[in-house]
């Protein structure tokens, strides 16, 4: 294994980072994300529990090189420009942020004033995450989104006129009464636009959520899945013909302009999370924040009075003393290389056999023989230039695909990896 992999050690060629905004004005009844509306009257002492473990991850890694930095949520774009200028400044302290890194906040339409815009691009935000979903009032009442079509258009045009050069739109396709029409107008609407990025995500029904429960109890429809398969492909071949790449399962850009920060994940490198829920992978080790935030105001400070910190490798030990984190799984190697081909298939460019080859020091074609036969043999997998890839029709099955990597992995023993979808 090349030693920026080394376990315990933080790479020299640095890591992403993901800072969590858990605050919404309202919940979406299809979120399961750690999100929470009705508290803000804990987003300035959340704040600052938050500028307290930045600065801490920053002591205890030894001021890492951070490459890129996603805001999420939640609502990032709910913070005055003030109070996001002091959080990134926060991380430029605590942190050696590369020149020229992507840094992105996720916004939506209804916050989105000329105000906030030159404030976020003052305080270092180069890269705009816009959460439409769909440019049909109808579906967004039905999302129970809190803007209008009209007024996710007038938001993206003040992003441009902000001097937003790199934006993405989050899309949603299969929703309950969606027809094929109605997704080709959203799409058409989408392009017409020209923003930089785009993302297309089907409805997932998770479970807990109202919309779930809807669903249920018969008050909507059961989603189509042949149905959201045609949209999907109508995306492919719509989204090509306007050129973007299609370099991600879910993610389309312009040549140049994929998210830097979401490659992070798909190659499976290292990242911090910070912020309630927040999961990070660091030095082998898996870990997540507790949830609440709530909590989380009060563990950050407990862990501010432990005393000062001083740079030490990774160890799981070492995790379980710092208050704010609940949760530390150690990946071993065999994990390692399952998550690893798993995200990398979400790849256009697939998973280099050198590169895999170099970083574990076996051969993926041996290591999942009968997987990679079998796949290949049903028409979902290939290899083409030096790479194990999806096919067009494997993209479609992506889960039967990862099943089984995970079945090939659980038949040589050790617990099964966690699908990221």
């Amino acid at each position: 294994m090349e030693a920026e992999f080394a376990r315990g050690v933080v790479p020299e060629q640095g890591i992403a980072l993901y800072i969590h905004i858990p605050f919404c004005a309202t919940r979406c009844p299809y979120c399961d994300f750690n999100t929470y509306a009705g508290i803000p009257h804990l987003l300035s002492p959340y704040l600052k529990a938050l500028q307290t473990e930045v600065r801490l991850w920053g002591a205890l890694l030894g001021r890492p090189t951070v490459n890129t930095v996603f805001l999420g949520g939640g609502t990032p774009s709910l913070l005055a420009p003030g109070q996001l200028a002091a959080l990134l400044e926060g991380v430029r302290r605590a942190f050696r942020l590369r020149d020229g890194a992507e840094v992105t906040a996720e916004a939506n339409p209804d916050d989105v004033t000329p105000e906030r815009l030159a404030g976020f691009r003052q305080a270092g935000v180069n890269r705009i995450s816009m959460g439409v979903q769909s440019f049909d009032d109808g579906l967004l009442r039905l999302l129970g989104r809190r803007h209008s079509a009209g007024a996710a258009i007038q938001a993206y045009h003040m992003l441009r006129t902000a001097g937003f050069g790199n934006v993405n739109l989050d899309l949603m396709f299969g929703l309950p009464y969606q027809s094929l029409e109605q997704w080709q107008h959203t799409l058409e609407q989408a392009i017409s636009l020209a923003p930089e990025h785009l993302s297309a995500y089907c409805l997932t029904l998770e479970a807990g959520t109202p919309m779930e429960r809807w669903v249920k109890e018969g008050r909507l429809p059961e989603p189509d899945a042949d149905l959201a398969a045609d949209m999907y492909s109508w995306a492919e071949e719509t989204l090509a013909m306007a050129g973007y790449r299609h370099y991600e399962i879910s993610n389309w850009a312009r040549p140049g302009c994929e998210s830097q920060h979401n490659l992070t994940y798909w190659r499976n490198l290292p990242y911090l999370g910070v912020g309630p829920g927040a999961h990070s992978y660091l030095g082998g080790l898996r870990f997540a924040v507790l949830k609440s935030p709530a909590s989380y105001i009060g563990y950050a400070h407990t862990w501010a009075q432990q005393g000062a910190l001083h740079p030490s490798p990774l160890t799981a030990p070492l995790l379980k003393t710092i208050p704010v984190v609940e949760q530390v799984e150690d990946i071993g190697p065999e994990l390692e290389m399952a998550e690893t081909v798993i995200l990398g298939l979400r790849l256009d460019e697939g998973v280099s056999l050198a590169a895999f080859r170099e970083r574990f020091g076996r051969d993926l074609l041996a290591v999942y023989s009968s997987a990679v036969e079998e796949l290949q043999e049903v028409g979902l997998l290939e290899i083409t230039g030096g790479c194990v890839r999806l096919t067009a029709r494997g993209r479609l099955l992506g889960n039967e695909v990862f099943v089984r990597f995970l079945g090939a992995r659980a038949a040589a023993g050790g617990p099964r990896p966690s699908v990221i979808t």
